[in-house]
């Protein structure tokens, strides 16, 4: 399981509206005063990211209260493949069909290819957007005593 620590905003009749730090990368490592990824992490530090969780069943929540979030990892790794995994096929079988099958100019072939990877994220975010409530129902909410 992953876990993440978030802040209740607000509490509805079925859900809260929770609030998480975005973290960088660059918060451990010992030359972060030096580098210069360290230094531009510092200068983003205070990101937010709310979203909302189903409000579990069982347990007393109220604002300001910090609470454990649970995502199963397998769902995490499959989201990644998908997200990085997918463009890039896009990218190199149009590039593929294009070119290889249809005899099209090479010039033409990269900027059609380029346009089509482009339409793949663009088709994963509206994608990702409606299977939101189905990830926030995936997130398990842990009371943190």
């Amino acid at each position: 399981m992953i876990r993440e620590v978030a802040t209740i905003t607000e509490i509805g009749t079925d859900y809260l509206l929770v609030t998480t730090e975005l973290k960088t990368g660059c918060s451990g490592c010992a030359q972060q005063t030096t580098c210069g990824a360290g230094i531009i992490s510092k200068a983003f530090s205070d990101r937010r990211a709310a979203f909302r969780v189903q409000k579990p069943d069982t347990g007393d929540f109220h604002e300001g209260q910090t609470i454990e979030l649970l995502l199963p990892e397998q769902m995490l790794t499959r989201a990644s493949l998908l997200i990085y995994g997918a463009p890039l096929l896009v990218l190199i079988l149009s590039a593929a069909t294009l070119q290889g099958l249809l005899g099209i100019s090479e010039g033409v072939s990269i900027i059609a290819s380029l346009i089509a990877f482009g339409a793949s994220f663009w088709a994963l975010k509206r994608w990702f957007k409606m299977r939101d409530l189905q990830v926030s129902q995936l997130l398990q909410v842990q009371q943190i005593h």
